[in-house]
């Protein structure tokens, strides 16, 4: 059985995260710099690589290329992968990249048109930091799940972090699954993952229901994967919702 290095993962993003992170365990936050304990952080860890490109070859070769009749941008994401993608097994670059791409996909600039006025661009923050903690989840081509993190179980996670209601947290939820999308930001969002080496995909069925997402590589196995959450969640998310701060 391969051995998992589990050795401290740490980065410093260019923005400073909220310290309410530090709510969960193996999450400590100190304004611009975070620090991972795998052991802690967690719930299962059986892979410490990810495939990723950097974050300018993505802006500078694909992020303004245009569909044709004859290639899908998914076709164009798939291929860029191929051609770009290099495996790391250092967490804090995939973290560093998660940032960039999710800062480009939830800029403000999108909420005049949004449609959606009760979101804010605190909102947009909250989702920014939430899915670059979710990029180190993993989905096996196989559609096996090797890496899974609170943040999975997105309603829950930013529930405790930022002190949201249920319904405030299955509101950032449909922002993040969905409702923040129209087919441009659609195009947007399969051309920016490619940085982190798969497309965007979500355990959920009709409306947000705590299965997540996770960037996930083209090919993997959907039926795989979906029975696997099915199974694996009910008791992550009851553990992810006791670090929740009640009022005295």
């Amino acid at each position: 059985m391969t051995t998992v290095d589990t050795a401290t993962i740490t980065v410093e993003l260019p923005e400073a995260f909220d310290p309410r992170w530090n709510r969960l365990p193996g999450i400590t936050v100190d304004g611009k710099k975070i620090t991972l304990d795998p052991a802690e952080y967690f719930f299962r860890f059986e892979a410490n690589t990810w495939l990723v490109i950097d974050w300018q070859t993505v802006t500078d070769g694909l992020l303004s290329a245009d569909e044709t009749e004859t290639a899908t941008v998914e076709q164009m994401a798939l291929e860029f992968v191929k051609a770009h993608g290099r495996s790391t097994s250092d967490a804090g670059e995939v973290l560093s990249i998660a940032y960039q791409v999710y800062s480009y996909l939830f800029r403000d600039e999108h909420l005049a048109t949004l449609g959606l006025p009760d979101i804010t661009a605190e909102h947009l923050k909250m989702l920014r930091e939430a899915a670059t903690f979710m990029a180190l989840n993993k989905v096996e081509l196989d559609g096996h799940i090797s890496n899974v993190g609170p943040c999975w179980f997105f309603p829950s996670a930013t529930g405790v972090v930022f002190d949201l209601s249920d319904e405030g947290g299955q509101m950032l939820d449909e922002v993040y699954h969905g409702g923040w999308f129209n087919e441009h930001r659609r195009i947007e969002g399969i051309k920016a993952h490619a940085a982190l080496g798969g497309r965007l995909v979500h355990g959920c069925q009709s409306k947000p229901d705590q299965t997540g997402g996770v960037v996930a590589p083209y090919g993997a196995s959907m039926a795989t994967f979906g029975k696997e959450l099915a199974e694996m969640k009910a008791e992550w998310i009851e553990q992810v919702n006791s670090y929740r701060v009640t009022a005295a």
